[in-house]
């Protein structure tokens, strides 16, 4: 029996864009059904944005059509969305609700006893619709949105994005279309909206950066590349092990193209004596394989940071710092000292205080009390979230330059054109404007511009923000292999994991938290510093009446395996992190692919001993905090 098919809400056919010499779309379609969940991937300017502009009838494409549902209603997260200034928050998201306004107007306007009625009834309640005022509110709250009276012309521009989100999710449209939807959220709002899609009555196409969100979300990856379009049905692990499979596929059938034409090539210049019909057949043979298109390679950006500057025994230490602005208090009694090689990740909702102690680090802002000491050769650069403003009329080389021809790269020179060429800007787009390029080539360009500048100690305010995926792991191996050190900004939980050596977490309320190790161990940490205290107490009434608490301890053994199993659990993670490591390294298939089926079992048997470890350390935690 055929497996049974979604309806098809979208068909898009033969889609052509040409932005100049650039192909963005060539001649490449894509249907999409009720119930998808599609992860849209691709590098930055390969023309996402695009197409989900041209979905949503925002932006014409050159040739082809997109056909559409009769009565299909679509929502919209654009990354250039704008919002009405002078209402509200409420206001705003209010007007995203329009398909439930006019549900419920029809509703009002029939007969009581009419069977349309009984219908938009049913309809209305499946959308939440009855009190659309709790509905917002529920939006607002859960994605830590602005206050609903507030005016929009007032908000930060990672608030207006948040309220532009809730407007996209009010109306729960047939097909909710997302692009960059985790931005400027904090890690409890990515998870709502994670939760949120997971029960979706509907389908979505989204562009994310973030990996677990991919991973959690999607059931269909859809690839664009080189103007195709390649799907993939799966997550996002499945669809780098399928795309790992079919480049090893593509690289074997290459190297046999190429064996072949090594071969005919010397025939050919043998130059056979009679030119008899096999001959000429042979020839024709060698013409037509060599006239195929090579392999298409991706290249993966260089990410370059001038050689640090060592670090004296004294990089930075921090000393009862406390800080509170408008009489919220944001942080006291924080402490911590850094050594040469550590990434601190700072983590917490938004507005809790985490670029305020950014800035206080830096100088640029006083602290209420406790004391700030920074080493004699510790040198900062800071990338903030605004990052630096670049001016549209420049063109990518000029923005970089600045001027020379030449940047200072430690105690060498690097010309300004080979720089750029590292962050994989063409010949082409090295001498287009700034105000042509891509979100996410503006967001290289802006990397490859602060990066510039060296500095033995890094500070990074979100700074995976727009940047496509195998850009962020170049990032994360960048920083990783950096000498110096960094503190981070992020919400991203995959990013965390990889280059974190510690988390600093703001967790409200002026409280701060420093835990070792990754993001995973510290949410693990966590949940078991909210458990309420539980205690097991056996106790008997001796002659007088008065209760006799019976000590008990651990056995010697569980005490020792308790001490190490911290350690234990860290290094399973790392051979996870290792294998990952393995399968997301853009040479994988090369040097890997006779092994795909051997390293898939054994990441899973090192996912599985991590849940393992996990699960014996709370039962003994739990143990030892009983008999406490």
């Amino acid at each position: 029996m055929a497996a049974q098919v979604d309806p098809v809400l979208i068909t898009a056919k033969e889609l052509s864009v040409h932005f100049g010499e650039q192909v963005i779309l060539d001649e490449t379609s894509l249907t999409i059904h009720d119930n998808d969940r599609i992860g849209l991937v691709g590098r930055n300017g390969a023309g996402k944005s695009t197409f989900l502009k041209i979905v949503t009838g925002l932006f014409s494409p050159d040739s082809g059509n997109v056909e559409k549902r009769k009565n299909l209603e679509i929502g919209f997260l654009s990354q250039e969305f704008t919002l009405d200034e002078a209402k509200t928050v409420y206001e705003n998201v209010f007007s995203g609700a329009g398909k439930i306004v006019s549900l419920l107007d029809q509703y009002e306007k029939l007969p009581f006893e009419s069977e349309k009625r009984m219908e938009l009834e049913e309809e209305i309640t499946a959308l939440n619709g009855w009190n659309i005022d709790n509905l917002i509110s529920t939006l607002l709250n859960s994605l830590n949105a602005p206050e609903k009276d507030k005016t929009v012309a007032l908000l930060s521009g990672g608030e207006k994005r948040r309220v532009a989100l809730c407007r996209a999710l009010i109306s729960h449209p047939d097909l909710l279309i997302l692009d960059e939807p985790t931005n400027h959220l904090d890690t409890d709002s990515i998870e709502w909206i994670e939760n949120f899609l997971s029960n979706y009555k509907g389908a979505c196409i989204f562009v994310t950066h973030d990996r677990y969100f991919l991973d959690r979300i999607a059931n269909r990856i859809v690839e664009l590349h080189n103007g195709k379009f390649y799907s993939h049905q799966g997550n996002y692990t499945e669809f780098l092990l399928n795309k790992a499979e079919r480049e090893a596929i593509a690289e074997a059938e290459e190297k046999k193209r190429q064996n072949f034409l090594r071969r005919e090539l010397e025939w050919v210049r043998r130059g056979p004596k009679a030119r008899t019909s096999k001959s000429k057949s042979r020839l024709d043979k060698f013409h037509e394989v060599a006239s195929q298109e090579s392999m298409d390679y991706d290249v993966d950006v260089e990410m370059l940071i001038p050689p640090p500057a060592r670090l004296g025994n004294s990089v930075l230490d921090v000393v009862h710092l406390e800080k509170s602005l408008g009489g919220k208090k944001l942080f006291s009694e924080l402490n911590f000292q850094f050594k040469a090689g550590e990434r601190l990740v700072i983590v917490g909702k938004n507005g809790t205080g985490k670029t305020t102690l950014l800035r206080c680090l830096l100088n640029e802002m006083e602290i209420d009390n406790g004391k700030i000491e920074v080493g004699d050769n510790t040198e900062f650069n800071y990338i903030d979230q605004s990052r630096l403003t670049l001016n549209d009329e420049d063109t990518v080389v000029e923005a970089v330059g600045e001027g020379n021809n030449f940047i200072k790269f430690g105690n060498q020179q690097l010309t300004v054109w080979s720089y750029l060429k590292r962050f994989l800007f063409t010949d082409d787009r090295i001498n287009t404007l700034v105000g042509r390029l891509s979100g996410g080539e503006k967001s290289r360009l802006t990397l490859a511009n602060i990066l510039k500048k060296g500095g033995n100690f890094l500070i990074l305010d979100e700074p995976t923000n727009d940047l496509d995926l195998p850009t962020l792991r170049v990032l994360e191996e960048t920083l990783t292999n950096f000498k110096g050190c960094v503190i981070i900004v992020s919400h991203d939980r995959y990013f965390l994991n990889r280059v974190c050596t510690s988390i600093l977490a703001f967790e409200g309320d002026g409280k701060t938290y420093l835990s070792d190790g990754n993001y995973d161990y510290y949410i693990h940490k966590r949940k078991e510093r909210q458990k309420p205290e539980e205690k097991s107490v056996k106790s008997e009434k001796d002659k007088t009446g008065k209760v006799k608490t019976q000590k008990k301890k651990l056995k010697w053994k569980e005490e020792k395996e308790l001490a190490t199993i911290e350690e234990d659990i860290m290094n399973a993670e790392a051979e996870v992190e290792r294998i990952e490591t393995m399968f997301s390294a853009s040479d994988f298939y090369e040097k890997h692919s006779d092994k795909i089926n051997e390293l898939n079992e054994e990441l899973a048997q090192a996912k599985e001993k991590v849940q393992t470890l996990y699960s014996r350390w709370e039962e003994l935690e739990e143990l030892k905090n009983n008999l406490d």
